[in-house]
């Protein structure tokens, strides 16, 4: 019997953890590196991998039906949008449930994965320790590289106050905010957290941005709102329309709010969550701006000529997409640009695996569970890939409906719809299924041989 490849995985937060499942429960000889010392990663709390974005009051902006993973449903008595300790206690009981503890090697980063000419993988620890693997899972996360303005606004290096990116913000302080001013920079779930967070302390609170957006409250008609969505077998447009008119008749424009006209339609951007913002906004207690032009020693200045004094600005200008420890010559995403066969498969680069590296409308977490099953699948023989030429036009087709869809920024280069992602990928394992029985179930990678252990 041949073997199976022996496989890396880099990461246990939320996306990888189903990795280690997926490869647990089916036999193969693999190693989870973690960096920190716990599972969990963002939902960690001042985790100690210092990658974590996680405030004192985040909670889940889907709800515990959708967010949950298909294997191990969210405890019956949490709210239907849980604090981020119990979804990093959830992640710890998913764990523990499985027997994956013992898989795991915490407080052990990844400092290089190198391809050597044989299509293996050399992973170097910064504990000194390398081995060699047959296939890299990638689970390293994308929300834990902070991106700053680019480029830096006229006066940032001059600006007297504090600034920080939300990634920094931890909300520990429960005076960080008192007495001050506070300039808040995006439209994001972040941002609208921290703009409220801080509107009950700070007199003055002005939420900048570069672009409107739809603000979406966390129920609709006494129901978590994303559990009002359509069957993905609806075409989209219909399903846009509708979803549109229900939110303008239930939340109504934007404008309304004093808030900026979004310049796109509803679900042609990554929509924001909030069921507080717009009445802190309604209440004047947070103060619309446009984007920030310059700032000043004391002030900040806005693109429609207005200035205020500022003594903290938090900049929720999102992430960097990045793999420190793989060469950049061979794998990086310039712009958070990377593109894969469904968000998983590198074209050019057998052997590698990205779990969890996409953007949903809805939640990740069962989006990565059916990632993790699926790659175990193709490992296992079982699950083949389209031949390279259709294999390459899937993703350009995709890459091409999605720039179309989405407006142009850095947000919107891995962007999916939960339920459209999930049957697009039940069709495709099928398929991939009657290939590897017509093909009589060729391994996808070279045989395994023995671990290298140094």
């Amino acid at each position: 019997m041949t073997p199976r490849p022996t496989v890396c995985i880099i990461g246990a937060g939320a996306s990888g953890i189903t990795a280690v499942k997926a490869l647990h429960e089916r036999g193969f000889e693999f190693d989870c590196f973690e960096a920190s010392d716990r599972v969990g990663g963002l939902w960690v709390y001042k985790n100690r991998n210092g990658m974590s974005a996680a405030y004192r009051s985040l909670h889940l902006n889907t709800s515990r039906a959708k967010t949950q993973y298909a294997a191990f449903p969210m405890p019956a008595d949490y709210p239907d949008f849980a604090h981020h300790a119990q979804v990093a206690a959830y992640l710890d009981a998913y764990v523990d449930r499985f027997g994956l503890r013992d898989r795991i090697t915490f407080e052990t980063p990844v400092t290089r994965a190198d391809r050597g000419d044989d299509g293996r993988w050399e992973v170097s620890t910064d504990g000194g320790t390398t081995r060699t693997y047959d296939a890299l899972i990638v689970a390293n996360g994308h929300h834990w590289d902070p991106r700053w303005p680019e480029p830096p606004f006229p006066g940032q290096d001059r600006f007297a106050g504090t600034q920080l990116h939300s990634h920094d913000y931890t909300g520990e302080d429960p005076g960080f905010f008192r007495d001050k001013s506070v300039v808040v920079l995006g439209m994001g779930n972040s941002a609208m957290d921290i703009a409220v967070e801080a509107s009950y302390l700070a007199p003055d609170v002005f939420l900048a941005a570069r672009r409107g957006a739809w603000i979406l409250p966390k129920y609709l008609l006494g129901r978590p709102f994303d559990t009002f969505q359509a069957s993905p077998r609806i075409p989209f447009a219909l399903r846009r329309r509708a979803s549109q008119a229900l939110i303008k008749v239930l939340v109504g424009d934007m404008e309304r709010y004093g808030l900026p006209k979004p310049d796109h339609a509803l679900l042609h951007a990554h929509p924001t969550v909030s069921n507080d913002v717009l009445g802190r906004v309604a209440h004047g207690e947070i103060t619309p701006k446009p984007n920030i032009a310059e700032l000043t020693e004391r002030t900040v200045r806005f693109a429609d000529g207005s200035e205020v004094d500022a003594d903290v600005v938090v900049y929720c200008t999102g992430y960097k997409v990045t793999f420190p420890f793989l060469d950049p010559e061979l794998i990086s995403a310039p712009g958070n640009d990377l593109p894969l066969f469904r968000r998983v498969f590198h074209p050019d680069v057998p052997g590698i695996y990205f779990v969890g590296l996409l953007q949903a409308i809805g939640a990740l977490m069962p989006l990565a569970e059916r990632q993790s099953e699926w790659i175990a699948e193709h490992l296992a023989g079982r699950y083949r890939l389209p031949p390279d030429a259709e294999l390459r036009a899937d993703i350009e087709a995709e890459r091409a409906a999605m720039f179309k869809r989405y407006v142009a920024s850095k947000r919107h280069t891995m962007e999916v719809d939960f339920d459209d992602y999930l049957l697009a990928l039940r069709q495709e394992r099928r398929r991939g299924e009657r290939r590897a029985g017509a093909a009589g179930n060729p391994l996808p990678i070279r045989p395994a041989v023995a671990l290298t252990r140094g």
